[in-house]
């Protein structure tokens, strides 16, 4: 009883809220409502001289005083006190007192960066994944900001596209469960309440992960059916979390581009999913209409961008300088200003900036929590988890016990680790991979340091023999070796996606020294490894492990922890084969054993196979799977099957391992992938020690989207997979018998 009425309260609570919106929004002036819909960069208001001319970003884009002390939100904003002088002085000039809505780019971490998203899907921990998210949304929260760009759950199979490094891989499943985690972390539990939290945007709706050619930007095409199986899935995790706002993809669907939609954001979106937050372009998107080709100039764009849903504008002024005269004209009905407006006020009104417009910002509080050493440690415990040992020949690792270590390469001391959207990070702040294997207790008589080129400039004949040296002083070499951070994220695609020639040319020049050689690779992205993983002894994918990086990598060098990250997109044999992924069709002429030896489909010179596969990766130890076991031969839809592997430490470490758990539909009524992740366990066992992992299948994990859209399983024969990755996996079958 006393619940229903805390319930009814609330609801009141929640329609005097509203009522009051209705009261503010029916005092705006139709020039006030839009502004409300523009959002610009920080410089913007900071653009007025002290005589109130226009100068800077607001000269060049058109953007009046007048409009610039109406809008609705300020991106790129941060650092406590700023935020305060900014929103103090809007609020002066507001003739409404309506607060700015503050927005910046907390992708992976706000002062203290944790790994880059692909790497912290590679850790397959939720946990760690919200604790990151949480951490990240404290120390902005506290600068001022209430809304991140962020999580960014496209799914990717191209690893040319350089903002794979932004998202959690290649496996909708996956991605969901991430998706959720990100959420929780940002928003917590009570938004309204809990100033350490931030508002979530999830992005980028919808598929800009599947751009053609792997180039940002380009065109997206593919089928409805596609776009819901694989595509759409994580950001309806997202919202089904309680995500508050939602940002449109740059790219096209369906020959529409996203900012102009009206199918993908009224009638999916808005209409089929019910959300009710705000919708907001990515950067100048609502103007790219016109080039995109389907807006003839500003006014057409701010015409199909309303009409689309699109409720804040970022950074192109198509709605200021158009929308207002579009509704006295009549072409666009004044209320889908409204609608915009008034979604742009709960939030603001749900952050609590009506009562309280300088939320979180605490200048004091600020310098006590931002990179405090409790969250740099948490950035090392999922840098140490989303670390992936891809080869690992005659157990050269872990170093522990070896004498003399050369930490020779371009990485060596670089602070360059964070990985792009680092936007407040340090590289200075950084703990380097000398500095980690110094910490660790490597002191200068057991490691020798040398460059030996840059990222990409050949070595000097300096450089080179000060490597060669090194190497030849050593008992072992570790080689850290990368990509800069600029040659991944947003605009930054590669169609060569091999290590920079100068690496190589180093591997090679230090390969006939004939020592044990470890290569660590920090970078935003699956690599083709030709001329890495044949020349070496040892690959670590450290990724761009953010602010404690070089200590966690130190840390699984020397065997302090032990490499427990799985892939969560799979690395290329050569970039010919891309997009390479596990979840692949079949096709009619399958490249399998019993195959003819031509005509299947198949490469000449390369193998299908990526080079390293989903969910792959090795440890210290390793682990034996007995065959898996079924509860039943038969599934029926009201019913429920267990699958059952004994899993045994068969090395001489304590191990973590991930169980992992496929499934395949063998004939359905259109072609299913060959394999589609289901569940996975984590585990950690002592050596010698054993386990029963168990796991649960129910007739809704076996749906998909038939012919006619409809989400339905098939009755017939389906395959189990269990084992250690999408590759290596033992298989039982079983029978569903019946469908809902």
């Amino acid at each position: 009883m006393e619940k229903e009425k805390e319930k009814e309260k609330e609801k009141e609570e929640r329609n005097m809220d509203h009522q009051q919106l209705l009261s503010l929004l029916r005092q705006m002036t139709l020039d006030e409502k839009v502004a409300q819909l523009l959002q610009l960069a920080t410089p913007f208001f900071k653009g007025a001289d002290d005589a109130g001319m226009i100068t800077g970003p607001m000269a060049s884009l058109g953007v009046t005083e007048r409009e610039v002390r109406n809008a609705g939100s300020v991106l790129g904003l941060s650092g406590a006190q700023q935020v305060i002088d900014i929103q103090t002085n809007h609020l002066k000039h507001n003739r409404l007192g309506i607060p700015l809505l503050v927005m910046s780019d907390i992708v992976h971490g706000f002062k203290t960066i944790f790994p880059i998203p692909l790497a912290i899907g590679c850790s397959w921990d939720m946990a760690l994944a919200e604790r990151s998210a949480e951490i990240a949304a404290r120390e902005a929260a506290v600068s001022g900001v209430h809304v991140t760009y962020a999580p960014m759950v496209d799914l990717v199979r191209d690893p040319r596209w350089g903002r794979v490094m932004e998202s959690t891989g290649e496996d909708p499943y996956l991605n969901n469960l991430f998706a959720r985690a990100f959420v929780r972390g940002f928003q917590g539990q009570d938004l309204a309440g809990d100033t350490d939290r931030v508002a979530a945007c999830v992005k980028h709706f919808a598929a800009y992960g599947a751009a053609e050619a792997g180039r940002d930007y380009n065109t997206v095409d593919l089928s409805e059916r596609l776009l819901r199986e694989f595509y759409l899935p994580a950001y309806k995790a997202a919202l089904d979390e309680g995500c508050e706002m939602v940002m449109t993809s740059f790219n096209t669907i369906d020959g529409i581009p996203a900012s102009g939609n009206a199918w993908l954001m009224r009638k999916l979106l808005r209409e089929e999913w019910g959300f009710d937050g705000i919708l907001i372009s990515d950067w100048g998107a609502v103007k790219e209409l016109i080039p995109h080709g389907v807006a003839e100039d500003e006014a057409e764009a701010a015409y199909k961008a309303i009409r689309a849903g699109v409720d804040i504008e970022m950074m192109t002024p198509c709605y200021v300088h158009h929308l207002a005269e579009l509704v006295r004209s009549g072409r666009v009905d004044e209320r889908l200003v409204d609608e915009a407006v008034l979604r742009i006020l709960q939030l603001k009104s749900k952050l609590g900036l009506f009562e309280r417009p300088l939320r979180g910002a605490d200048p004091e509080r600020e310098r006590e929590i931002v990179f405090c050493e409790a969250h740099r440690s948490s950035a090392r415990e999922l840098a140490v988890k989303s670390c992936v040992l891809l080869q690992n020949d005659n157990e050269v690792l872990p170093l522990a016990g070896t004498g003399k270590i050369a930490l020779i390469g371009p990485f060596a001391q670089s602070g360059d680790i964070l990985g792009a959207w680092s936007w407040q990070g340090a590289k200075e702040d950084a703990v380097t991979l000398r500095d980690g294997l110094a910490a660790a207790g490597l002191d200068a008589s057991r490691l020798i340091v040398a460059e030996g080129c840059g990222v990409d400039a050949p070595a000097t004949e300096a450089q080179l023999a000060a490597a060669i040296e090194a190497a030849g002083e050593a008992d072992a070499v570790v080689l850290a070796l990368g990509e800069h951070a600029w040659m991944s994220g947003e605009a930054s695609c590669r169609a060569d996606i091999r290590l920079p020639e100068a690496q190589l040319a180093l591997i090679a020049a230090l390969k006939p020294l004939g020592k044990p050689t470890v290569a660590v690779l920090f970078n935003g992205r699956p690599l083709d490894l030709h001329g890495v993983a044949d020349q070496v002894d040892a690959v670590l994918e450290a990724w761009f492990p953010g602010s404690a990086g070089g200590a966690a990598v130190a840390d699984l060098l020397l065997g302090k922890a032990s490499p427990s990250g799985r892939l969560a997109m799979s690395f290329p044999h050569a970039v010919g084969q891309v997009p390479v992924y596990y979840n692949a069709y079949n096709t009619g002429r399958p490249n399998v054993p019993t195959a003819p030896d031509h005509y299947v489909s198949k490469y000449l010179d390369i193998p299908n196979e990526p080079r390293y596969p989903f969910g792959y990766g090795l440890g210290y130890t390793t682990f034996a799977y007995e065959a898996p076991r079924l509860s039943a031969a038969e599934l029926r839809a009201d019913g429920e099957l267990t699958v059952s592997v004994r899993v045994t430490n068969a090395g001489r470490r304590t191990g973590e391992e991930t169980v992992q758990l496929y499934v395949r539909d063998v004939a359905g009524d259109v072609v299913r992938p060959v394999k589609e992740l289901k569940d996975y366990r984590k585990l950690v066992l002592a050596p010698g020690e054993s386990a029963e992992v168990s796991f649960t299948i129910t007739e809704p994990q076996l749906r998909y989207y038939h012919a006619d859209l409809t989400f339905a399983s098939d009755p017939g024969e389906f395959i189990v997979y269990v084992g250690p990755n999408s590759r290596d996996t033992a298989e039982a079958r079983f029978r569903l018998t019946s469908t809902v």
